[in-house]
Formats: structure tokens, C-alpha cells, sequence
């Protein structure tokens, strides 16, 4: 089976726009519903993010500008693979002992630590993204959407490289950074939908 670029670029933006809409009722179950399951939400977006990896490097290997972004967007997801599988798999395991022993506290908050760490990164890669495409949207003639694209690229890139540098408690708060993220998202499938391929 073969997909050219442009069904490559579409596929993207369908699963960054899935991606976009699954983080935010994750964050709301999670703080509304906490006793509510959400591994199978969490699968889902292993899912999304496996897939974005392959369509990704398709887009790449064939596409003759935005090298950067989808390069980013590959990246992105790999390492959103695993933060999503670090959760799935140790934080269930590592939290229980860590209340059956509280010497292993240290090593639950860092196995936790050590997946927002993905999560952040993989927020860097996609604000990178959301940068490069906006401001090819601009240089197209369509300033607003690209203008948009790109501001939120920057401030998801900026709020995010500093919560990977300084951790979760640093200067500035995770829900900030990873808002900013999925706001980018969001507005980066916008702009796929209407990327221009040559064929």
C-alpha cells in the first residue's frame, strides 16, 4: 500500500487533530473524574502517536520542503511513545510500592518526573513544527492562520524547554506549557489540511 505526501500530510493532520481533542478530556478526567479509568484513552494516544511516527517519516522521506517540521513532528512522536508508555507501564507498579514503602518515594516521583520529561520534549519538537509550517502558511499569503500558528509554536517551544529544564516545579506551571502544546497542535492541523504537496 502506498500513500503519496499529500495523503501522508492529510493522515497527519487527522491524527494531530484526534491528538488535540484526546489530551484535554484526558486532563479533565484526570481532574474531575480521577477515580474514572483512563488507560484506554491513554492507549489510544499510544496509538496516535505510533501512527504519527510512520506518517511522519513517510511525509518526510518525500517531501522536498518543511524538512524541519516533519522531522520535529517524527521525533515528537517517538517521544511521546514513550511517555506514553512509561505511564502505562510504571506508574501503576511504582506508585503502590511507594505506598507499601515510602523509601521508594523518590523513585516514583522520578519515574514520573522522567515521563513529563518526554512529554515536554515532545511539546518543544511540535511548537519546532508549528513554527516552520506557520511560517510557510505566512510566506503563502494566509498571515493569519500562520501568524497564529507560529506565535503559539514559540511560546509552546519557550514554556516547554523550560519546564524540561527546571522541572515541574520551575518558573514556569506544567499546565501552562502544555496547554500552550496543545493549542499548537491544534492550530498545526489546521494548517496540514491546507499544506500544499506536489502532488
Amino acid at each position: 500500500m502506498e500513500f503519496t505526501q499529500n495523503q501522508s500530510v492529510k493522515t497527519l493532520a487527522v491524527l494531530l487533530l484526534i491528538a488535540a481533542i484526546t489530551q484535554p478530556i484526558y486532563t479533565a478526567l484526570y481532574l474531575g473524574a480521577p477515580e474514572v479509568d483512563r488507560k484506554f484513552l491513554w492507549g489510544i494516544e499510544a496509538l496516535i502517536f505510533v501512527l504519527l511516527a510512520a506518517f511522519a517519516g513517510s511525509a518526510l522521506v518525500m517531501a522536498k520542503q518543511s524538512t524541519l517540521g516533519f522531522s520535529a513532528f517524527a521525533c515528537s512522536a517517538g517521544g511521546n511513545v514513550g511517555q506514553v508508555g512509561s505511564g502505562l507501564t510504571q506508574f501503576a507498579p511504582v506508585g503502590e510500592a511507594a505506598s507499601v514503602n515510602a523509601d521508594l518515594e523518590g523513585v516514583a516521583s522520578s519515574v514520573v518526573s522522567v515521563s513529563f520529561f518526554g512529554f515536554n520534549a515532545a511539546k518543544v519538537l511540535l511548537g519546532l513544527a508549528a513554527i516552520v509550517f506557520g511560517m510557510g502558511l505566512m510566506k503563502d499569503g494566509r498571515k493569519l492562520l500562520g501568524g497564529v500558528t507560529a506565535l503559539f509554536g514559540t511560546v509552546a517551544f519557550v514554556a516547554n524547554t523550560i519546564v524540561m529544564m527546571f522541572g515541574l516545579d520551575g518558573i514556569v506551571p506544567p499546565p501552562v506549557a502544555g496547554g500552550t502544546g496543545v493549542i499548537a497542535t491544534l492550530l498545526l492541523s489546521f494548517c496540514l489540511f491546507g499544506y500544499k504537496t506536489a502532488d
